[in-house]
């Protein structure tokens, strides 16, 4: 029998969510953790996914759980349905409350001005605004999470409108005692040697930015602690094991026991505004007025570096 000719199955999403939370978790114990059930009642659920798709996705080892070849097949096909929902549901919602919008920003950016002449402007609409991890932009902005988001480049900008807010000009972090923490300025080949932290997964244009790779030559930077977020790169950097670059104001430090100073001959970094490619969001495009208008730059005093890049 072709797929085609397959009687319909009616899956419930609550279900197909289970079933991923244990696929990621690989333990139907943590699993069930996450999600604040019972680990029976987790199991009698997926076991009901099970039925409903006529075949067995998961096998429990002793170590752990594993997909079968069934629940390998499912998995990828599981999560689009739930991003697809997900789109579903925030378009549904917004075309429902054509007055509201939601305002995306990550660390070390201000949208307040932008935002206070938006409601200025528009007394009547609800305008939300809502912090968001630096690997999160452009999955919001496509999950229909956000309707606009004010950051920094480099990330990738298909499907997507930018512009160019401002520039700020881009710093080597190190430890207060660190050989060149007395310097007015550095350049790439005053740190050619020092390493720089690694973090898993990030997008290879994002990367290269803040790692200055390739260096001159075309060698890599070289390698130093793998980080997940802006205080175990802080942490990192304070205890000695490697130098940042970051986005910051020119003389002042994260952190006491750390020391920014200027790095000559780079690209600043560049703070934007990324909107949907083709959004008539008419509340979109005037945030992104006012965004052009007011966000310009913070006073050098009222900044602080706060940003995984």
């Amino acid at each position: 029998m072709s797929e085609s000719s397959q009687p319909p199955v009616d899956l419930d999403l609550r279900l197909v969510r289970y079933f991923t939370a244990v696929a990621d978790h690989r333990h139907f114990g943590r699993a069930a953790e996450a999600l604040h059930i019972t680990q029976p009642s987790l199991s009698r659920q997926v076991r009901q996914l099970e039925r409903q798709m006529g075949a067995r996705l998961l096998d429990r080892t002793p170590r752990g759980t594993t997909l079968t070849e069934a629940g390998e097949a499912f998995l990828p096909l599981a999560k689009a349905l739930l991003r697809s929902s997900g789109k579903a549901v925030a378009r549904t919602r917004a075309a429902a409350r054509p007055s509201a919008v939601t305002i995306g920003y990550t660390s070390g950016v201000i949208v307040t001005p932008a935002v206070r002449d938006l409601r200025r402007l528009h007394p009547d609409a609800d305008v939300r605004v809502v912090h968001l991890g630096w690997r999160e932009p452009r999955r919001a902005l496509l999950d229909h999470e956000v309707d606009a988001v004010v950051t920094r480049l480099p990330f990738p900008t298909g499907k997507l409108h930018v512009t160019i807010l401002y520039d700020e000009p881009r710093v080597v972090v190190v430890s207060a005692d660190h050989r060149l923490a007395g310097r007015e300025s550095v350049t790439v080949d005053d740190i050619a040697d020092e390493p720089l932290p690694r973090v898993p997964g990030a997008d290879p244009a994002w990367s290269a930015f803040w790692r200055l790779e390739p260096r001159p030559g075309g060698r890599p930077a070289p390698d130093g602690p793998v980080m997940e977020d802006l205080e175990d790169k802080f942490e990192l950097v304070a205890a000695g094991e490697a130098i940042a670059i970051t986005a910051h104001v020119p003389g002042r430090a994260p952190r006491p026991d750390l020391v920014a100073i200027p790095l000559d001959g780079v690209d600043p970094s560049h703070v934007v505004l990324a909107t949907r490619a083709g959004d008539r969001s008419g509340l979109a495009a005037a945030f992104r007025r006012c965004a052009e208008a007011c966000l310009t730059g913070p006073p050098a005093g009222d900044r602080e570096t706060n940003t995984l890049a």
